[in-house]
């Protein structure tokens, strides 16, 4: 193989490696944009596209264990999902927050590590901030990056301050 060859065949893997990073990125923003409220009225079908059609969805560690446990297919974690999303009475208010990404592209499939910090005031008025570690993998389906597992585990939680709505 000629050098320009082989240049263009590094180059052509460096674009690979960084659209599959940038596609996983956007999946995992749009499912926590999704999740948050308020939010998008008919949020479930676009749910329903981000997880691969054999996904799962598991709570982790000694916190999340027992309340999540572990949901196989999409059906059963978008159905997980409605039970915390509008119209049930469930948040008043839930915002998601992303750091310490950590993604590696392995051919066809990526994994992932966030930290997650997600803000929540649910319909009795209490709040709190819970920080959880995420581990996600995606893989391409029907030509479209989707999410194969996710896994939650609660790190820390810390109540927030009862506000009625308006003040500040």
């Amino acid at each position: 193989m000629n050098s320009s060859l082989a240049d263009i065949t590094v180059l052509a893997e460096r674009v690979r490696v960084l659209e599959a990073e940038s596609a996983v990125r956007r999946v995992l923003h749009r499912y926590m944009a999704l999740c948050d409220v308020p939010g998008e009225e008919d949020r479930l079908p676009a749910l329903r596209q981000l997880f691969c059609s054999d996904a799962y969805w598991q709570g982790v560690g000694s916190r999340y264990a027992r309340k999540f446990g572990r949901l196989e297919g999409r059906e059963a974690i978008v159905a997980m999902l409605a039970g915390y999303l509008p119209p049930n009475p469930h948040f008043r208010f839930n915002a998601h927050f992303l750091a310490g990404e950590q993604i590696a592209v392995d051919g066809l499939e990526v994994t992932g590590r966030w930290l997650l910090q997600q803000l929540s005031r649910y319909d009795s008025g209490q709040g709190e901030a819970i920080v959880a570690a995420l581990s996600l993998s995606f893989r391409l389906e029907e030509g479209a990056w989707r999410i194969a597992s996710f896994t939650t585990e609660r790190l820390d939680v810390c109540p927030l301050a009862h506000v009625q709505e308006g003040q500040s």
